[in-house]
Formats: C-alpha cells, structure tokens, sequence
C-alpha cells in the first residue's frame, strides 16, 4: 500500500469534492471510477435510461417525500442528491431506488451490493453533517424484486465511507489506469465497457482467453453528407435543417447522426455547430476536389490519455514497434487481395504470383528494421509492387477510360485515381473521427511524420483500411462496369476529378461497405468495418496501456 506523505494528505484535502454517484462507481470498479472521473468518459446506454425512468414512475408512499437535495460537505469530500427521505418516528432515512434486484447471501437472504451500500452510507454521512442531525440508517429498494433493505449507519460504516473517500481522491490524482478487474460479471453490465475493452484485455494478458463481444456490433446512426454547393445546415427544436436550394427543408433528429461531412461550399450555422458539438457529433471537411481538409475538435477531458501516448511515443523503439506491426498489416493485406485475383479472374497469373511472391519476400525484411527510414524504404517497396500488380486484377471488359496504370495524385489524372483518392480521403475522415472520439492526439504518430494537410496519427492508422475498404470496393466496381465514363467524372485539363453525381455513387458504395462485417482475427468476434476502425483506435491504446498485443491484427484472409 502505497504511503501517503503530510503534503499529499493535506493536497487531498484540497481537492473538489467527489460524486456520491463516483463513490459508488469506485465501490464497483476502481477502473470505472477513473475513465469517468479522470478522464471524464461517459456513455448512457439503456440501463442508465432505464434508471432515470424508475426515479419518474415509483409511486410515492405517503410518509416518503421527494425534495431536490443536493449536499455538499467540503471537509468530508462529499456532493450528491439524495433520492428520498422518509421520516419516521422523529428519525430521518435516506432512500436510495434501484432498478435492478438485490444481491443474495449463502442463505438466500437479501442483501445490499457493496456498491450500493456504500451510497446509501454516504448520503446518510452527508446529511449528518450537513444537516447537524443523527442518522441511524439508510434503505435501498430493489425494484426488480420488490426488496426493501436496511442498512444502519454505525462507526464502522462511517469510516468506511471517509476510508473510501481518501482512496478514491488518492486514485483521482494518479496518472495510471487501474487494470481490469477480476469480476466479468460487473463488466458484462457496466456502460462503459466499450471503452474500457475488459475482455480484449484480458485476451491481451491470457491469450487462451476467449472475450465475449462487448463492443457494439454496429452503429446505426447514419453518417450526413452535405454535397451540394450552398446548402445550409441549421438547428430547429432537437433536429438538424438542411436547406438546399430549390429543395423542401430536409430535417433530422440528432441521434440519428454519428457524424457530418461538409463537402465543398455547404455551410453549417453557429446554432448547429453548438448543437453537434454538444452532442458529440463529428463535424468533417472535405474539399469540393475531394481532398480532406480537417476536423472540428471538441475533445474534453482526454487529458491522461494524450499524456500517456505523448509519453510512449517519443520512445523510438516502441514506435519502431508499433510501425513494423503497421507495414506487415497492410502489406500482408495487400498481397493477399492479389491472391484473391487469381481466383476470380483470368489475367496473366504469371505475373500475379511473380508479384505476390515478391512482395512476400519484401515482407521478410520489416522485422530486421533497425529506424523508421529503412522501413519507409521497404513500405515503399510494396507499394510499389502492389500497385505495379493492381491491374492484372481488373477485368478484360473495363473500358479502357477506367484502366489504372499507376498510382498519382494532389491532383488525380486519370478515373481510376480519381477513386483512389476520394475514397482515401473519406477514410482519413472516419479515421480522424475515431481518433477524436477516443480523446488521441492525431498530431502525434508512430510512423508518419508531421506535414501540412493530414494529421500523423490518422495517416497511421488508415493503413489497416485501405484495401478492405478502399481498394477491394473500387476494384470490385469497376469490374462490375457501375461508373459512368462520361457523367461520373469532371475533367479539367490533366486533373480528374469526381462529379457530384460521382461523389454521391462513391459515398453510397463506401458506407455500405462500412455496413459489411469482418470477423476479427484474435478477437474472434464480428463487428462492422464502421466499429472495427474506432475498434482499432482503442487496441493502439492499450498498446502503451499494458494491456498492448492486440494491435494491427486486421489481415484479410
């Protein structure tokens, strides 16, 4: 047990008060209590709605009242509001409400969770020395069971409650996440598993380990793309407008949105930046050229995590590390979408397997990198192979407007490029928001270094998507003859660019493909291509959290 000095005692004492909602989380998980008090990440999934509607539908007793308490003791450390309080016999108790049922002893006989007790022994302390009165007990109702359980305040449930208080403030000033607690059972019902990952780092520590998914499969809010030029989105009530010219107002709820792309010249009101903003909804840019210009960042409260990524990446062997899981993700990825082309087409397999076998000889090499420059040259070199190899995997019928010949960009000049880049530009979009979301620093990578457009980080972290989700999809369209020579692309001298009826097509192709799932290869779980990026994201997290060996995994089969 760690000692704590005169100093840190007294800084303690300083501190804010804590939640006794927070006490109650650090009573059920030391980890919950810091990802939410620390690092401040919330979620609200339906047990948290669930509860808010109990406290509205319970009937009242008639010597129960309900007041709008709230409590605050600075010396105990303490805020909160209490449920409700009942007076009876000249004695005043404190009521706590859960939706939930009770816990049982060995006798079956109810009792309080410890979490739960703690509260209730909170408020009663709270309103002792805020009111000046004595508590003798609080109760907790288990609604689920129709269980009403005493708890007594007695000297030793006092210094419980201070005992907690102390430890809690201790935890609260620490710059480490505490690891995953032994009890699956309280991870499978927290809200907050999709971001603490629980089971994937218990793969992490055990790799016979076999995780339950408590990841969301899917997120079905839609993604909002704002294409035309001088479209306007506004707010009205708890909806997003969309005006467009010569068009009806279009509108649409705010939880039905993950996040907004403004492409070209649309235009989005300080009331809707506000509004999405507030909701944690991303707001994108993208150019009317395709290009992506940037992300709105609203991160708050990510403080300790960028701390801790500043800390492990400005380690060159980790990133070294980090980069050579990196090239081997993607160029295993490549080569094996090669493999996949001498099944389904009959091109010059000669030089497809001349090429995959290259590229798996290259491969060989990532490992005995000693700096990031020698593996940029090795990147480069499957680059180079994979795209030299890329056409064999396009159909003899593809007119030959639409052939590819090589890889260019900043600007694209021919169709194929054109798709290229407009899908990578989306990517880099969603990539961008899962690094947002998860509360990263995009600024800072492992591989990449720094330029003027496209942040390190997220220029890292698409690698592991690009061909599932870019190249697979544009080869697998153009095979299929859905793009229009003439109407689906603008030229403009050597540049090509997509039209807006382009861009519209690419968008509708791209987010159904996000809507596919893929089985992960350790986790061995299904989620969509949407959840596996920020999925991703969370994994290279834990990789400076020790809880790392998860990372970078995602190769096609």
């Amino acid at each position: 047990m760690q000692t704590i000095s005169l100093e840190e005692d007294q800084f303690l004492e300083k501190q804010p008060t804590i939640r006794v909602s927070a006490l109650h989380a650090f009573a059920y998980c030391p980890r919950l209590f810091y990802l939410e008090e620390v690092e401040e990440l919330y979620t609200q999934d339906a047990a948290v709605f669930a509860g808010r509607r109990l406290h509205q539908e319970i009937e009242i007793e008639e010597d129960e009242y309900w007041e709008d308490l709230y409590l605050e003791d600075e010396l105990l450390g303490l805020r909160g509001r209490v449920d409700a309080l009942r007076k009876r016999d000249g004695q005043i108790i404190p009521y706590e409400h859960k939706r939930g049922r009770s816990h049982r002893d060995e006798h079956n006989q109810p009792q309080p969770w410890e979490s739960d007790r703690l509260q209730i022994l909170a408020y009663c302390c709270l309103l002792e020395v805020t009111k000046g009165i004595t508590i003798s007990e609080g109760r907790i109702r288990y609604h689920s069971d129709n269980v009403l359980i005493h708890v007594l305040l007695d000297d030793a449930g006092r210094k419980l409650v201070r005992d907690s208080i102390k430890a809690a403030r201790e935890l609260r000033i620490s710059n480490y996440r505490p690891p995953v607690i032994d009890n699956e059972y309280l991870c499978s019902r927290c809200s907050l598993a999709p971001v603490c990952l629980p089971e994937e780092a218990r793969l992490a520590h055990n790799k016979e380990w076999q995780p339950k998914r408590l990841f969301p499969v899917d997120d079905e809010r839609q993604v909002l793309h704002i294409l035309e030029p001088g479209t306007r989105v506004g707010r009205t009530g708890e909806q997003l407008k969309i005006s467009r010219r010569n068009e009806p107002d279009e509108r649409v709820s705010i939880g039905q949105v993950s996040h907004i792309v403004l492409h070209s010249f649309s235009q989005l009101s300080t009331q809707a930046l506000h509004f999405l903003a507030g909701n944690n909804v991303g707001i994108h840019f993208i150019s009317g050229g395709g290009r992506y210009v940037g992300s709105l960042d609203n991160r708050a409260g990510s403080i300790q995590r960028r701390i801790r990524q500043y800390k492990a990446l400005n380690e060159d062997p980790f990133c070294l590390s980090l980069a050579q899981k990196l090239v081997k993700c993607r160029g295993e990825g490549q080569r094996r979408f090669l493999m996949r082309g001498k099944r389904t087409l009959k091109n010059d397999s000669n030089s497809l397997d001349k090429a995959i076998n290259e590229i798996k000889a290259v491969l060989k090499k990532v490992n005995q990198c000693e700096s990031l420059d020698s593996l940029l040259g090795i990147e480069g070199n499957i680059a180079a192979l994979y795209f030299k190899a890329l056409p064999l995997l396009l159909a003899q019928e593809v007119p030959q407007q639409l052939l590819f010949s090589g890889r260019n960009r900043r600007p694209p000049k021919d169709r194929f490029n054109a798709l290229l880049s407009f899908g990578y530009s989306l990517l880099l979009k969603d990539v961008m928001n899962a690094i947002l979301t998860v509360g990263l620093e995009p600024a800072l990578g492992f591989y990449h270094q720094p330029r003027s457009q496209a942040s390190p980080l997220a220029l890292d972290l698409m690698e592991i998507f690009r061909v599932p989700l870019i190249d697979m999809p544009i080869v697998g369209s153009v095979n299929r003859n859905q793009w229009e020579i003439d109407t689906d692309f603008d030229i403009r001298g050597e540049q090509v660019w997509l039209s807006e009826n382009g861009r519209r097509k690419f968008i509708h192709l791209y987010e159904e493909r996000k809507s596919q799932s893929w089985k992960h290869p350790v986790t061995q779980y299904s989620l969509t291509y949407r959840r596996l990026i920020e999925l991703e994201v969370r994994l290279l997290e834990k990789e400076w959290s020790g809880e790392g060996g998860l990372f970078g995994q995602l190769i096609l089969r």
